[in-house]
């Protein structure tokens, strides 16, 4: 019985229910203590303060890393490197780690990583899970136009117009080991067959899709692939396949707007919506404090689906603010989203 720690990475585009996953995940640990590795594209560590506060003992905010420095795949030698090996040199070894990599990252440089000799006799990438958003993919996310793409690419075979979202999209199934087609409550059963049948053109042999809800899928299902991923390497296309290519963020910016204490947060849910409707907005989500509230809302948002709800009570010694963080594609004008944020 191999006696290595393993890990499963978690992938999937922005909003797609990372999250929501790993807290199910947390949530029905049935005693098994897994640690978390969290990457996020943004200054605000949102995600990370989601897990440390679902009131699980699984997820105790010393077995939660957030990496901050960029994009893990990207940062790998700098970075993950390091975090493994101090959750691997612990009294205690975590029985199972989970890492949530970026919406914007590629999952293939972070399970070449495990190949490296300082940790490639002490874990296993386990299997590469990624989160589809389903009605995301149904309205076409990845391409702006795609008949109009297509159309230039056969007008001119040296075009390659392919879109940042449409390659994150297939490099994220392409590596993947499983496929968990996540929000399936807000498509009909025809629309999930297509998208499904969307996904399958991307999919490796003999892996498979399973539908989800709010990321309740059973950690059965999900933990225990025994892919051993880092030795399966040559069987995971890439689009960035050339040793020592970057993979440029540059294709999307991210900021963070501090909006003050909200007297009304349905105010701020249109504003927002405002936000989208004016701007190429993939992504806003943060914390509200509320006036008169002991409670933080939490704010969730992928393109003009917004989601508030109040997640624990503010700290003692915390300092209560409302802040969102935006993603977008290349461009944005923040001075003129904070105009529209702020009222």
């Amino acid at each position: 019985m191999s006696t290595k720690i393993p890990a499963t990475v978690i992938t999937g585009f922005l909003g797609a229910g990372k999250t929501s996953l790993i807290r199910h995940l947390l949530e029905n640990a049935r005693g098994r203590r897994l640690a978390l590795i969290i990457n996020e594209f943004g200054d605000l560590g949102v995600d990370r303060e989601l897990l440390a506060g679902c009131g699980s003992a699984t997820c105790r905010e010393e077995d939660i890393v957030e990496l901050t420095n960029g994009c893990i795949c990207c940062t790998v030698a700098d970075d993950f490197l390091p975090t493994i090996e101090k959750l691997l040199n612990q009294p205690n070894p975590p029985d199972h780690i989970v890492i949530e990599t970026s919406g914007l990252a590629l999952p293939k440089p972070l399970v070449k990583a495990f190949a490296w000799p300082e940790i490639r006799t002490r874990v296993t990438v386990d299997g590469v899970v990624a989160v589809i958003d389903a009605e995301a993919v149904a309205a076409g996310r990845f391409a702006g136009d795609p008949a109009a793409v297509q159309a230039a690419r056969e007008a001119d075979d040296s075009l390659d117009h392919e879109s940042p979202l449409e390659e994150l999209f297939e490099e994220q199934i392409q590596c993947a080991d499983m496929v968990v087609l996540n929000k399936a409550d807000r498509v009909d059963a025809t629309t999930l067959d297509r998208v499904s049948r969307i996904v399958a053109e991307h999919l490796r042999p003999a892996v498979k899709t399973v539908v989800s809800v709010q990321g309740g899928i059973d950690p059965l299902v999900l933990l225990g692939l025994g892919a051993a991923a880092e030795d399966d390497l040559d069987s995971r296309p890439s689009h960035h396949e050339l040793e020592g290519e970057d993979h440029d963020h540059d294709d999307f910016d991210s900021f963070v707007i501090e909006i003050g204490t909200v007297e009304l947060p349905e105010r701020v849910e249109e504003r927002i919506l405002a936000a989208v409707a004016a701007h190429d907005i993939l992504r806003i989500k943060g914390f509200l404090h509320v006036e008169g509230k002991p409670m933080r809302q939490v704010v969730q948002g992928v393109g003009d689906r917004i989601q508030r709800y109040y997640d624990r009570r503010w700290k003692q010694d915390e300092n209560r603010r409302s802040e969102l963080v935006v993603i977008g594609q290349r461009g944005l004008d923040r001075s003129a989203i904070e105009t529209i944020l702020r009222g």
